[in-house]
């Protein structure tokens, strides 16, 4: 029997119990939907985080205080002044969320005090207006840089630059209103309001800052300001690892390590559910061969040998394992699509197809061997008296 023969009688044979053969299918259909879902998501996700540190402005590096340490403006500037690979930085303060005001109106926001130039290294980009310069810190200005879900709120519509809104009790003026953005790793937010950093820090009395953002001369270089920050920053407080510097491109590699691991587990877990699947097809070819034991016997009787009928359930199975592969990917694009409009991030890969239909076609082949040897290796005369 040649592979053409044994297509055609698999064929028949699957046909003769459609139904049964469709819900043996379905738990290969179900696992493949599940690895390509699954695996779309945890792309989408790190694609998402990606996108997001690649807005920061070329070069970032993000200098975060540990426990125990206190940062300062004063450490922005001296970092600048000593590390001769920083070409600018800038501090940033967040106080949480606090109500802003304008006339009747009002709008919960995320408050956020900055340095000069600031908007450089994280990338944030105005719709309108200017963004804070370092005459607005020195002065202390009241004035603040809007995101686009306060403009939306607070003023509907009406022309917002000029305006004055009310922050804690102060009054502030726009000058500024950021473009759309998703919240990220430089700080962005539609809800938003972005003022001097000096001026935050007189309305709430302190000093301090939640971090330093500085940018590098250029690529080739930031890692060894990376470590001359470090070694600055530690000699300061007297300790090792009193700072976290991060640079872009470390942050970069972490979160590729994070969500490359992610993938693989949601992967494995959806695996599981091929798995299962195959045990299905499995026990189902079982089933099969028991029913069709004379049929066995006779094919037997009239010269096929244990290579043909191996060849039959063999192809049988595989095409079980295929045929909901292919259903299953359908299933599994549909369903990533479907998961994009309730707002999470998906990204459908061709190494995730062929991943999940790959592993299918695998799970058919492993779990049809022991079945169609189970029929190749019965004896033709017993198999004949079979009942």
């Amino acid at each position: 029997m040649n592979i053409g023969e044994a297509f055609r009688s698999a064929v028949s044979g699957l046909r003769g119990s459609v139904l049964r053969s469709a819900l043996t299918a379905l738990g290969i259909i179900i696992g493949v939907a599940a690895v390509i879902t699954l695996i779309a998501v945890g792309e989408g996700a790190g694609d998402e985080i990606t996108a997001e540190i690649e807005g920061l402005g070329v070069n970032a590096i993000i200098i975060a205080p540990r426990a125990g340490t206190q940062l300062a403006m004063d450490h922005a500037r001296e970092i600048v002044e000593r590390v001769p690979t920083v070409a600018f930085g800038a501090a940033r303060m967040d106080v949480g969320r606090n109500t802003v005001k304008w006339g009747v109106q009002t709008h919960d926001a995320a408050i956020q005090g900055v340095g000069a130039g600031y908007e450089s290294i994280t990338g944030l980009r105005l719709e309108s207006g200017r963004f804070i310069d370092e005459m607005d810190v020195q002065r202390r200005s009241r004035v603040a840089v809007l995101g686009q879900g306060m403009i939306e709120e607070l003023f509907r519509g009406r022309a917002a630059l000029g305006e004055s809104v009310n922050v804690r009790g102060q009054s502030v003026t726009i000058i500024g209103v950021l473009e759309p953005q998703d919240a990220g790793f430089g700080g962005g937010s539609d809800d938003l309001v972005m003022m001097p950093i000096s001026t935050l820090q007189r309305m709430f009395a302190t000093t301090q800052v939640n971090g330093i953002y500085v940018q590098a001369e250029s690529m080739e270089v930031s890692d060894m300001a990376v470590s001359h920050i470090r070694r600055i920053m530690d000699l300061k407080f007297g300790r090792e690892g009193s700072v976290s510097v991060t640079s872009q491109e470390q942050l970069l590699d972490m979160v590729r390590t994070i969500t490359a691991t992610l993938t693989l587990m949601l992967g494995a877990i959806a695996g599981i559910s091929l798995l299962v699947g195959g045990i299905g097809i499995m026990n189902i070819m079982l089933v099969s061969v028991k029913e069709r034991t004379r049929e066995i016997g006779i094919r037997k009787a009239v010269g096929a040998k244990n290579r043909d009928i191996l060849a039959q359930f063999l192809v049988e199975s595989i095409l079980l394992s295929l045929g909901g592969g292919l259903v299953g990917i359908g299933l599994g694009w549909l369903l990533a699509r479907l998961v994009a409009v309730f707002g999470l991030s998906t990204a459908v890969t061709g190494g995730s197809v062929a991943l999940a239909f790959g592993f299918s076609a695998a799970v058919g082949l492993f779990f049809g061997v022991y079945p169609a040897g189970q029929a190749a290796r019965l004896d033709p005369i017993e198999a004949l008296r079979y009942q």
